[in-house]
């Protein structure tokens, strides 16, 4: 037992953290394989699962796409170059594309339009209930 903290293993100001070990693998297992294409939607989209979403949804996605998702969100005026996304609309690419690419741009955000909301909804159940939230939206829209 070290009892001096100087001499503890820690990290150093500025000091990046060490390499994991060669063939370790994240607590939580891989959440997204290129190879295999687009995960598929693992959580039911349960009355449960659609609150919890627009719980989510209200804290990090409202401000800029808007409470109904149709990219009016309070700082999407400020966006000019890149506009937030209609995610409801009948023509809108949201409604094209899996729930697993929705999920992976989610996660993975989109450069210089979107930046990635892993750190605002750090689990994967947490991005798959915002997008059984975005798929329950587009239903409300006419």
């Amino acid at each position: 037992w070290i009892s001096f903290m100087e001499i503890q293993p820690s990290f150093r100001v500025m000091e990046d953290p060490l390499p994991l070990p060669p063939r370790s693998v994240p607590i939580q297992g891989a959440a997204y394989i290129p190879e295999l294409g687009p995960p598929s939607n693992p959580v039911p989209a349960s009355q449960e699962s659609v609150q919890r979403g627009k719980d989510y949804y209200d804290t990090t996605c409202a401000l800029c796409h808007g409470p109904a998702g149709r990219g009016d969100g309070p700082f999407s005026g400020f966006l000019v170059r890149y506009p937030p996304v209609n995610l409801v609309r009948e023509d809108a690419n949201a409604r094209q594309i899996s729930d697993g690419a929705i999920f992976l741009v989610i996660t993975n955000g989109v450069p210089e339009r979107m930046p990635d909301l892993i750190e605002n909804l750090p689990t994967a159940e947490m991005r798959w209930d915002v997008v059984n939230y975005i798929r329950y939206l587009q239903q409300q829209e006419p």
